[in-house]
């Protein structure tokens, strides 16, 4: 199974992996966690290169691209073999981070393109459960700048993040069935609980396919 955590900043993806595949490796299953950008040595320096607070003059266009570059590096050289493998793999964004960011965000590039270059990034690779930690934009700005890494795009304006989260809502809304919402503005034990309900009831489900226990 793929599973994939989405969000504004600060919305608590990163502080929630290692826990939740912690405890989704009690369950039986085999876990391996990631994130994006990153996971490869090629992109990690992808997102070096897009996080830089320097590259002010980085375009919209540009910005998609390298995204897709290191997610394309990310599927073939990690994503695809672990699950093949038969593994979990849980990643800290994914896909829709670039129709949320780079699509919704900036308003610079239609969708449908921004959809054709995700296809051939990934060749198809969707997740099997997406979950929306969701959280009001300032407060999650501001639980951003109290971490270490204040990246380029958490600098953007609170116009651009409004429009990212307002985004990630209408991901949701165009795929029910793929995605789940969490609130990210309760407690972190309390968020963490939610997601271990959502997991776990996918997790259960698929099971009951694999074994026929759904028609």
């Amino acid at each position: 199974m793929f599973i994939t955590l989405e969000g504004p900043e600060g919305s608590g993806k990163t502080s929630h992996l290692k826990p939740l595949a912690e405890w989704i490796s009690t369950r039986g299953y085999t876990v391996f966690t990631a994130r994006e950008p990153g996971g490869t040595s090629i992109g990690e320096q992808v997102r070096q290169v897009i996080h830089d607070l320097k590259n002010t003059e980085m375009h919209p266009r540009t910005e998609a691209l390298l995204y897709q570059a290191a997610r394309a590096q990310i599927v073939e050289q990690v994503l695809r073999p672990r699950l093949g493998a038969g593994e979990v793999v849980l990643c800290d964004r994914y896909f829709d981070s670039t129709l949320a960011y780079q699509g919704y965000g900036h308003q610079v590039i239609p969708l449908d393109e921004l959809r054709q270059i995700i296809r051939f990034a990934t060749g198809g690779l969707t997740p099997n459960l997406t979950i929306l930690l969701d959280l009001e934009v300032r407060v999650g700005l501001a639980r951003k700048g109290t971490q270490d890494e204040w990246n380029r795009l958490d600098a953007f304006t609170v116009d651009f993040h409004e429009r990212v989260r307002n985004g990630y809502q209408e991901l949701v809304r165009l795929e029910p069935l793929r995605w789940a919402v969490v609130d990210a503005s309760q407690s972190w034990e309390a968020v963490q609980s939610d997601l271990r309900a959502v997991i776990e009831k996918k997790l259960a489900y698929n099971q009951q396919l694999k074994t026929g226990g759904i028609s």
